[in-house]
């Protein structure tokens, strides 16, 4: 199965880049938050506080290793390299490309995170989370593409053209 995962920090563009990537290449497009939400019945922001972190995680991980695509770009939630069993996942059905953005940037486009629904810990800072999940995205993308200095357009044409490669060679 040909899918496109895209992984990275909230705010780093996945599913703005995703939209746009899924009609250049004539694929589908599925957010992954949004399914959580439809599957769920509840908001992210409404999951993390009634269930917590570590609940909402596992809900996120349980509904992602589910998913059955083809020919789809996946814009997944910050959180999904939490998930070992959604990462495993996304490696059998296809490329996992991480959009990597600078944490000033990333600072800089975030707004109030309560109200993103960003799967943090108590007490935690951004740049603590951003430390964090950084080595995650690094360790499970087949791709990385800088979107620092990009626009959305010429992201998603980079990663078309990376995608490309990656799959011509297996």
């Amino acid at each position: 199965m040909k899918n496109i995962i895209l992984v990275g920090m909230p705010g780093c563009g996945k599913s703005t880049v995703g939209v746009v990537l899924a009609k250049a290449m004539g694929y589908r497009f599925m957010d992954s938050d949004l399914l959580i939400q439809e599957t769920d019945g509840r908001l992210l922001c409404e999951i993390i506080e009634q269930e917590g972190v570590d609940g909402f995680n596992a809900i996120e991980d349980r509904i992602n290793s589910r998913i059955i695509a083809d020919r789809t770009v996946i814009a997944t939630g910050g959180s999904v390299v939490y998930g070992k069993n959604a990462m495993e996942h996304f490696k059998q059905i296809g490329v996992i490309v991480y959009i990597r953005l600078p944490y000033n940037e990333i600072k800089r486009r975030l707004g109030d995170l309560t109200k993103r629904g960003v799967s943090m810990k108590k007490g935690q800072t951004l740049r603590e989370l951003y430390n964090e999940r950084v080595p995650l995205y690094e360790k499970y993308a087949d791709i990385i593409v800088d979107e620092k200095g990009h626009g959305i357009s010429d992201t998603a044409l980079e990663i078309k053209e990376r995608v490309k490669i990656h799959f011509a060679m297996k």
